[in-house]
Order: structure tokens, then sequence, then C-alpha cells
């Protein structure tokens, strides 16, 4: 359990995976968690990832206010940068609007961003499924909102959402959402195909159903 075993890991991971699935999606809390050489790490699999075919969709949840924003922008989204990922994951419970920096970079730029909308640890019910004054609540708002930068984009707009796999299906409309759909709790978690047929619908074929454990804990054979 130390840098050099992140390595290892992480490249073993990369070497098989890469080649054969469209996304891969780092968690960028594994890699901070070893310093400056876990996230040398980090790029260095990052790098192989994309290099090897795949798309990479760094898992960071960054969310802020202005200059801040804009700095955790700079950080993963400009072609060139140390970090530079296709697509990170952003928390907009600073308000939508605070993600302007990474939505404008988004936009120009050819990059994607995955907004949590609603989440699939239990913790997260009570403040997604909140009532609005709008009527609505604030994971569907959450999603509306990206709808509406997604709109008249084709063939998919760049804002995708984050909905967990083991929600419950009718809580979301996500009909016109005209992005992609991030959804964490497939294999390990509990959700399966057949849930995310029920629960995604024609949306299907938007989704990016993301396994971690389920495919890692067999490596490296």
């Amino acid at each position: 359990a130390d840098a050099g075993g992140l390595e290892k890991f992480a490249l073993t991971a990369a070497a098989t995976l890469a080649p054969e699935v469209a996304v891969i999606k780092p968690q960028s809390a594994f890699f901070e968690a070893y310093g400056p050489p876990g996230v040398a790490v980090l790029a260095k699999t990052m790098k192989v990832c994309r290099e090897a075919g795949a798309l990479v969709l760094l898992d960071v949840k960054r969310g802020d206010i202005g200059s801040t924003m804009a700095a955790y922008t700079a950080a993963f989204l400009p072609a060139g940068a140390d970090l530079e990922a296709d697509a990170i994951t952003v928390s907009p419970y600073l308000g939508f609007g605070s993600l302007a920096p990474a939505l404008d970079v988004a936009r120009t730029q050819g990059k994607g961003l995955f907004v949590l909308a609603r989440t699939s640890n239990p913790e997260a019910q009570g403040l997604q499924n909140a009532l609005l004054p709008n009527g609505k609540t604030v994971a569907q708002d959450i999603v509306d909102t990206a709808a509406a930068y997604n709109a008249g984009v084709g063939p998919l707009g760049d804002i995708g959402v984050v909905v967990g796999a083991t929600i419950t299906p009718g809580e979301l409309d996500l009909s016109k959402l005209n992005g992609p759909v991030l959804a964490p709790g497939f294999g390990a978690p509990g959700a399966t195909p057949a849930d995310l047929r029920a629960l995604f619908g024609p949306g299907l074929p938007g989704v990016l159903p993301a396994s971690s454990r389920d495919v890692l804990r067999h490596g490296p054979g």
C-alpha cells in the first residue's frame, strides 16, 4: 500500500481495460491519498488510457465558486493540462451557475461534465429529493438545468448527469436531457442490467453504467 503498489495496480488495470472499453473512470481520491507520487501515477494512468483509445472520465466531484472553480477547471479540462481528462464529475451544490468556468471550457474545448443529480448513496435521498419552490425536486431541477445547456446540440450535449443505478424508477424525468448519464451503483453495489433497463428505458443508449469493484476484484489475472 504505497505509490509503487498503486502504480503497478493502476497500470495493470489500464493496460487490460483501456483497449476494451469506451470510458475509464479513475477515482482521483485514491491517487491523491498517496500525495504527489500518487498524483503522478494518476497522470501516467490517464495518459496510458487515452493512448489506448479510451475516454477518461476523472471522478473528482469538484464544485466551488469564482476563481476557485476556474482553477479546478484549469487543472483537469484544458488541452495540455498535466491531469487532462476528457470529462470530469462536478458538484452543483453551490448553485449550478457556480460551475460556469467548467461549463465554458467544456463547450469550447469539446470536453464533458457529469453533474451530480441523484446519486446512489442512501445519505443523499433527503437532500436530492427535497422539493424546491418551483415544485421540482433538487435532482430534477439539476437535470432540467443541464438539459437547457444541451438544448439543440447533436448528437448529445456536453453536460451529463450522475444518476445512481439503484434509485427508484420514475424518480426523475430524463427525457429532455439530451446528454449522457453516468450510472454508478452497477455491479457490486447491487444494480443489474435489468435494473438499468427499468430505470432508463429508451434513454439507455446514452447511459454509462460504472462498474468498479466488481471488475477490479478479478485482477490481475
